[in-house]
């Protein structure tokens, strides 16, 4: 049974508050023990002259102040907190400062930089004695972080809005420049307003990199003006599309939260769609049984063989790539499957008149995909495969998405090439749900278990890496493809598991689950104070009392 001084220490844990619970950590941070009222006449200022995103930021965040109303995750929801209060000193201005010499850029500028490139770096000071708040950064992305920093130190009892562990310090800045969370919208669509609060959710966390995975094989939703027939024809209904205003809009609003939009045309496989409007670039189109032709359904990839389907595809490639303005632009190159080109007539005559194998075939239909983006400035994020399955000639300042096994980094990079942590074992949102497969009722998952917040925070993005590969990796993101996820349950399969992966590349590996608990369970709420239907990782009973739920070793 448990000894007493477990229990001891079980009650006495119960009683402290948490000292903070900003999501991410930052990585240098000083607190203090005092209480601090936000005054009612609260402002926010900044001398310099910036663009109109940083002011909306600086609106957005005097918002939150005044809407979030989140009570404290401690027994009695901060009523302890009312005697402190009475006496407490009232903070009425917090101070914006660019450092000098620093560019006054639009957050969206910043946030669309190359990965490397982006500052984000800033310093916050909360005195105690009721003197103007400060932060400084040498760009508005910096002070952006910085302001959702402070929006995050707030509570509210009875009426007042107040911090409770002041003064604070930190100077702050991510581990890793690439952090981010992919989402398919392909399987199932998604409305523009479900991307947006998302968007919102990922800017609360730090993450600056959402991965949009618009077409498969299941559907084309992205209008593009030299190829509507592809959304015409291939999106599941007229209402199920994101029109170039759209796309424009998502931009924008992910631009000004500090987001750039990695945008993913998967090719040449995963693109069975392409068959309904342009059907001669197609092999194998929807053939059974589709389990060998394609890794799910429907069956059909790109001719990749053909010159004019080759074509065809860097075309299509370059225009999405004027649609977005990232660095970065996603050609997949995942899951091919031979056997549809060995059964399709079309490639063996292709493989045939040229005197090409398959494999020199697809290096030539890279090379020319690829041409088409990097001569817009585009560079090029591809999965693994084509890395590690394929013998084709990639620019080496390619990004290497790492999905199937962690453990793949490790040759991903003694190959040399920069890469982003992207692992099913450790990421994928969408394990852990059964088959979604028809006529198999007791199959798992082909990644099943469950990956829970706990098994991604504890990743470490350079294990086995010797110094010289760790320096390839970007950075990492969450993912969820959503075969059996729509709509009605978007917050809840993301949050807040994805926040795990934001607070690891953005704070370093190596936190402490416990101690993060109880600062995600904060944020958790505050997600949901945001209109983000984020769920409970636990009990109320158990969040209100942190470490009284932890599970004890047993002595005899």
């Amino acid at each position: 049974m448990r000894t007493f001084s477990s229990l001891l220490l079980a009650v006495v844990l119960a009683t402290l508050p948490p000292a903070h619970a900003l999501w991410p950590q930052p990585r240098n941070l000083r607190t203090g023990s005092d209480k601090l009222k936000l005054s009612d006449d609260f402002k926010i200022h900044l001398e310099a002259h910036v663009p109109q995103d940083m002011l909306d930021a600086i609106s957005r965040t005097e918002d939150f102040l005044k809407k979030d109303h989140l009570q404290r995750l401690i027994v009695g929801r901060g009523s302890s907190d009312t005697n402190a209060l009475t006496n407490a000193k009232s903070l009425s201005e917090l101070d914006l400062y660019l450092e000098s010499g620093a560019d006054a850029n639009s957050i969206t500028t910043e946030a669309q930089k190359p990965i490397e490139s982006r500052d984000e770096a800033y310093t916050l000071n909360v005195p105690n004695d009721g003197s103007p708040a400060n932060i400084t950064a040498s760009s508005t992305l910096g002070l952006l972080r910085g302001l959702t920093t402070f929006t995050q130190l707030w509570y509210e009892v009875d009426g007042t809005i107040y911090a409770a562990d002041v003064p604070i310090y930190t100077h702050d800045s991510p581990a890793y420049p690439y952090r981010g969370f992919m989402l398919d919208t392909a399987r199932n669509f998604f409305p523009v307003s479900d991307i947006k609060r998302t968007l919102d959710a990922m800017s609360l966390v730090k993450m600056n990199q959402f991965h949009w995975h618009v077409v498969d094989s299941q559907s084309f939703p992205l209008q593009i003006p030299e190829f509507m027939d592809l959304s015409i024809k291939g999106a599941y209904s007229s209402s199920s599309v994101y029109t170039p205003d759209d796309v424009k809009d998502i931009v924008a609003y992910a631009g000004a939260r500090g987001i750039d939009v990695l945008v993913e045309i998967d090719t040449p496989g995963h693109t069975s769609v392409i068959s309904k409007a342009y059907p001669g670039h197609i092999a194998c189109p929807e053939a059974t049984p589709w389990d060998i032709f394609a890794n799910e359904p429907p069956a059909g990839q790109l001719r990749l063989a053909s010159n004019e389907t080759t074509n065809f595809a860097a075309n299509l490639l370059a225009a999405v790539a004027r649609m977005f303005p990232s660095t970065i632009f996603s050609t997949g190159g995942d899951e091919l499957n031979a056997n549809c080109y060995d059964q399709d007539p079309d490639t063996q005559k292709s493989l045939n008149e040229t005197g090409r194998t398959l494999e020199q075939a697809l290096d030539v239909f890279i090379k020319t995909t690829h041409k088409a983006i990097e001569d817009l400035g585009k560079t090029p994020v591809v999965w693994e495969e084509m890395v590690l399955k394929h013998n084709v000639t990639l620019n080496p300042n390619t990004t290497v998405l790492v999905w199937e096994k962690s453990e793949n980094a490790k040759t991903v990079a003694q190959k040399g090439y920069k890469l982003i942590h992207a692992a099913s074992d450790f990421f994928y949102l969408d394990c852990g749900a059964g088959s979604w497969l028809g006529a198999s009722p007791d199959s798992p998952n082909w990644c099943d278990p469950f990956k829970t917040w706990q098994h991604s925070y504890t990743f470490n993005p350079t294990a086995n890496l010797t110094d010289d590969e760790a320096k390839l990796v970007l950075g990492g993101q969450h993912l969820l493809w959503t075969e059996q996820s729509g709509p009605s349950n978007l917050d809840s399969i993301v949050w807040p598991r994805a926040a795990s992966s934001a607070e690891l590349f953005w704070s370093g590996p190596g936190g402490n689950v416990s101690h993060a608990l109880e600062r995600l369970h904060d944020l958790s709420f505050r997600l949901q104070q945001r209109g983000v239907k984020s769920i409970p990782l636990q009990p109320l009973w158990c969040a209100l009392r942190p470490g009284v739920c932890d599970a004890v070793p047993h002595t005899s």
